[in-house]
């Protein structure tokens, strides 16, 4: 199975977004607005927490290998959020998953699902199966998080209190790269952990307590030291300070091409405190790739941008692969009965060989086939003689085998009397 936990280094430095020449606050941008379109979706259609959970999961790791300026990060949520449908057993229709985007978008961003957003969605839930390498189950913090408060003691009132707090954290957790980094139990530990402090609720007592446990997380999971717990929690509570920051903003950094996740039309928000200069000239976005082979390679053309059908036609498939194979030794049949260039060789051999190559063998000689009478296959042969019936008389018939009425009393039950058939 894939291992899907990294470390901090590879999520700050060596995403596939990241060497893109995407900034890495811009990136943690876009998982964000994935993650809670994905929520806001969801919710919207009535699917179940663990199917939105599961869907936020396959978009994070889906960009783990890929950039988000090969996939619009909107189209790629709804095919996690379609995808995640049929996993969990809650399968939404694509169209109206489509629907309810349509309704939450704006012209801006449901530009990016092109002239057909359902074949859009429906290319890319093959790539994103190819991606995840056909690992589906996924585990969550919620079902940790209610195993774990089952077995806290103390009032039941500030207990339900703190859980339904921590619930709130395992929901806002999923738009942060948490669990990208740890188990779902841990981090269920980590924000019950959290929950537990900001509502003055602390764990005195729980069921199955042992000596050696000085934590009450020590019953559930071991080696789990508090630097641990104190990371979640602060990437937790500083998606509460972002999120005070980004609301000043009408929009977000757009993505470049090759993905269509931009309108069609440059949108440039202003700067909030009314000097009139765009927000975006004070953290410029890194140039993009130049594409554009006349010229100064500087002019991004929007014709040239790229679907997501035409990207998938670049990932390779087994059945592309045997095609290929298949037409490559075709090729090389077609090459060797090709008459090739070149003086006739020596000793006058055919003109399809190269002079340095020796003649064609002559052909083996033809052998006749030997000639059979017609008559000799449709003689009938004799019957065999070494049985006579008046030598040899036939053998005994077995015991109860006789005619009825016979010596052997008859295979059937007529020499037998009414009352005897039952004894």
């Amino acid at each position: 199975m894939p291992c899907w936990y990294y470390d901090k280094k590879e999520l700050r430095e060596r995403t596939p977004s990241i060497l893109d020449g995407i900034t890495y606050e811009n990136e943690r941008r876009y998982r964000k607005e994935g993650a809670r379109f994905i929520m806001e979706c969801g919710t919207k259609m009535g699917l179940g927490h663990n199917t939105m959970a599961t869907g936020v999961v396959y978009f994070h790791r889906f960009y783990m290998f890929h950039s988000f300026r090969s996939f619009p990060r909107y189209v790629t949520a709804c095919c996690c959020l379609f995808f995640a449908g049929k996993v969990e057993e809650t399968p939404k229709k694509c169209r109206d998953i489509i629907k309810t985007a349509r309704g939450i978008l704006n012209d801006n961003y449901f530009y990016s699902f092109g002239e057909d957003p359902k074949e859009e969605v429906m290319t890319l839930e093959r790539i994103l199966l190819q991606t995840i390498k056909f690992d589906l189950q996924v585990e969550h913090p919620y079902t940790f998080l209610l195993k774990y408060a089952k077995c806290f003691k103390g009032d039941q009132q500030k207990l339900q209190k703190m859980v339904q707090m921590a619930w709130n954290f395992v929901n806002d957790s999923l738009s942060t790269v948490v669990c990208l980094q740890w188990e779902p139990e841990i981090i269920a530990v980590a924000l019950i952990h959290l929950a537990s402090k900001l509502s003055k609720f602390t764990v005195q007592d729980w069921e199955g307590r042992q000596p050696q446990h000085q934590r009450w997380w020590d019953m559930f999971v071991s080696d789990v030291t508090m630097d641990i717990l104190e990371d979640i929690c602060h990437q937790v509570l500083d998606l509460y300070q972002s999120t005070q920051k980004e609301a000043q903003l009408p929009n977000s950094p757009p993505q470049k091409p090759p993905s269509r996740a931009d309108s069609p039309t440059t949108v440039k928000p202003m700067n909030p405190s009314g000097g009139g200069v765009p927000a975006q000239q004070q953290q410029p976005p890194p140039p993009p790739p130049t594409n554009n082979s006349s010229g100064n390679g500087n002019h991004l053309d929007l014709n040239n941008i790229q679907s997501i059908k035409s990207l998938a036609n670049a990932v390779p498939s087994a059945v592309s692969c045997i095609n290929n194979s298949n037409n490559d030794a075709l090729t090389v049949v077609q090459q060797q009965q090709a008459p090739l260039s070149g003086p006739t060789p020596p000793g006058g051999g055919q003109a399809n060989y190269h002079m340095y190559h020796a003649p064609p063998p002559p052909p083996p000689p033809v052998v006749p086939m030997p000639q059979y009478a017609a008559a000799a296959w449709n003689v009938q042969q004799p019957p065999p003689t070494h049985y006579n019936a008046a030598v040899a008389p036939p053998p005994p018939m077995p015991p109860n085998m006789g005619a009825p009425g016979g010596p052997g009393g008859g295979y059937y039950n007529a020499g037998r009397q009414p009352q005897q058939r039952y004894q």
